[in-house]
């Protein structure tokens, strides 16, 4: 099962590998993206009897436990995108080996168990990074070159739930305006709520999410002298995601401020608790595990979050 020695070889860790995800990201490492040199080099997985029967499908090594796959791997990737609560748990099997390891979204079921996926990686000297897809669009490519300071940004999103993918208007949200979130107000009904957020500097988003609707992603920019809309061109988003995931395994580093990570699983604990309606929340994220790998210059000036931490 040896690989050439010139491939970066990564290994699946799923719940069930028969899901969007793995199918995806397994195309694209053998196609548009085989110039990077990354190879899947095997897989393991909860749902042993499925799982197995994608890898022989799909010509990967199946392994039996972590502990096995790892012999034959240089990172992980933590799947399971629709099972967060069990991120915790793989990652307490892959950490151990100190190899990078990306961890899919949503990060963790909840705030607290986010703060201990970090700390687990602090204490084994692990790199770990997690993000939506939604963080790499031609959104944030505009807010980018912008010269002044964007005031609101509006949102138009869907999908099957709330809960498993209000994370990536979320992502997208907080990645143009950073990591210093002060309220959430939660509006309208369960079909179609619609998400305020209040930043620094008076800033606000809104996010205006349709439930059991695949809308198309699309968002308005609005600085102190204009507004522009742009459509999220849905084919290139896992080309791009998977392409920065690979920037951070070239690295070895994490390429996203632990700050923004975290804020975003803060925003949807506050979003998901079912009574509270047409009020502002506190965000509250308590206090932030120690940066993660490097200082991240840029994000600090946009944070009030990270002032007087090192």
């Amino acid at each position: 099962m040896s690989m050439p020695s010139d491939k970066k070889r990564l290994g699946f860790v799923d719940y069930r590998l028969d899901n969007f995800h793995a199918n995806t990201f397994l195309t694209l490492l053998r196609g548009p993206l085989k110039h990077r040199g990354y190879v899947v080099a095997g897989a393991t997985a909860v749902s042993r009897e499925p799982s197995a029967a994608w890898a022989r499908a799909h010509n990967v090594p199946y392994f039996d436990s972590a502990g096995e796959l790892n012999e034959y791997v240089d990172g992980f990737m933590v799947l399971a995108p629709s099972d967060p609560q069990l991120h915790l748990a793989m990652c307490e099997q892959v950490f151990p080996f100190q190899k990078t390891t990306f961890v899919d979204k949503t990060f963790a079921p909840d705030s607290p168990t986010a703060a201990r996926i970090y700390d687990l990686a602090d204490r084994h000297g692990t790199a770990v990074q997690s993000t939506s897809v939604l963080r790499y669009t031609s959104v944030q490519e505009i807010v980018e070159a912008m010269d002044q300071q964007v005031q609101n940004i509006y949102v138009w999103s869907g999908g099957t739930s709330v809960e498993e993918y209000l994370i990536h208007p979320v992502e997208l949200v907080v990645s143009c305006l950073g990591a210093d979130a002060t309220e959430i107000m939660r509006l309208g009904d369960d079909s179609h709520p619609l998400f305020v957020l209040k930043f620094s500097a008076g800033r606000v988003a809104v996010i205006d999410f349709t439930v059991g609707v695949d809308v198309p992603y699309a968002a308005a920019i609005t600085t102190p002298q204009s507004t522009q809309f742009e459509s999220v061109d849905m084919s290139q988003l896992f080309f791009n995601g998977l392409s920065a995931m690979l920037d951070f395994f070239d690295a070895a580093a994490p390429q996203i401020d632990r700050a923004e990570t975290l804020l975003v699983r803060t925003i949807l604990d506050a979003a998901t608790l079912p009574p509270e309606r047409n009020r502002f929340l506190p965000l509250i994220p308590g206090e932030l595990p120690r940066p993660h790998a490097r200082k991240f210059q840029r994000a600090t000036e946009r944070s009030s979050i990270l002032d007087g931490r090192a």
